[in-house]
């Protein structure tokens, strides 16, 4: 029987459990992985760079132990030390929480072009009509064309909006219906109404939206980050929404995770920022499970496993 080592909460090891009914698995403790039990082969691994928490340098002694599989609870590997990729194969949970976050992109493409809440009215002397913009006819851009951009970009294109895209890869790719493909991110920034950043943390992508391409954007974009904080320089986006060149923010991520107190994305009146929540939905922990569970079956089977790792890029 293999023994499954598992950080998550005890639904998700329930709902494996079910699916897999002829494993072991035994809830182990959150953070760097120690003491894990001499015959676990899998570990299931909770984020350990979270909300100001570090992991040590070096791995502990003994690592990987008896690994041979290292299942991830999140879809970045930014959560992670270096050495927790310096063994058996990882794999991240991409795809899981795609619905979700592009649902909340639609929201927060709502609010921005119905300007809501703003124009709720609480008196009689605020009862006047103001022009609204539609997302039919918009252009929505979206750098980094994964599970999630992809599934923004079909919610989009139903919707009557104009739809560009960056991805990194171009070559032998099936064409996405609805989409226009362009060759950088500058061609979003001066096209686009509402621009999503839905691209990996990676050396490449660091500050990708900064004093210099923000001189691109179309006047009055509004920008959307469910990425990571360290797609945008914040002292740019802050200059530009200060100028007038950028019409709104829409931020779930930042960097660092919390920001300090008294930051100005807080208190800014053009952001709008929420606490990297756009993933968290009622189905997270049954569409890991069915992830984790089709992974088990090929790694029992000895055949290639879903998003695995690659450090080299990042993701």
């Amino acid at each position: 029987m293999i023994t499954i080592a598992s950080q998550l909460p005890e639904p998700f090891n329930d709902a494996v459990r079910a699916l897999l009914p002829a494993t072991q698995l035994i809830g182990i403790p959150r953070g760097v992985p120690t003491g894990l039990p001499d015959d676990a082969s899998i570990l299931v691994a909770a984020p350990i760079i979270v909300r100001g928490a570090t992991a040590p340098e070096h791995a502990p002694a003994g690592w990987p132990f008896g690994l041979r599989w290292v299942q991830l609870g999140s879809s970045g590997i930014d959560f992670y030390p270096r050495w927790f990729f310096d063994g058996p194969p990882v794999t991240t949970a991409r795809g899981t929480a795609s619905q979700a976050i592009a649902e909340f992109v639609l929201a927060a493409i709502f609010s921005h072009a119905k300007r809501l809440p703003d124009i709720w009215i609480h008196d009689a002397q605020q009862w006047q009509m103001s022009p609204l913009a539609t997302v039919a006819d918009s252009t929505v851009g979206i750098f980094g064309f994964g599970s999630i951009g992809a599934a923004v970009a079909q919610k989009a294109a139903a919707l009557g909006a104009r739809v560009l895209a960056v991805r990194r890869r171009t070559v032998n790719q099936t064409p996405a219906p609805g989409v226009t493909f362009v060759a950088d991110i500058g061609e979003l920034l001066q096209q686009s109404d509402h621009l999503v950043l839905a691209a990996p943390a990676t050396g490449s992508t660091r500050h990708i939206i900064n004093g210099a391409s923000l001189k691109l954007a179309k006047q009055g974009l509004h920008l959307i980050n469910i990425a990571r904080g360290s797609l945008i320089d914040d002292e740019a986006l802050l200059e530009a929404l200060d100028d007038g060149v950028i019409g709104g923010a829409s931020l779930d991520v930042t960097e660092p995770e919390p920001l300090p107190a008294g930051h100005r994305f807080y208190t800014h009146p053009l952001i709008r920022l929420s606490p990297h929540t756009s993933a968290i939905g009622p189905h997270n922990t049954e569409e890991l499970a069915r992830k984790f569970a089709r992974n088990f079956k090929a790694f029992s089977a000895g055949t290639a496993l879903e998003d695995l790792v690659d450090v080299r890029q990042g993701y």
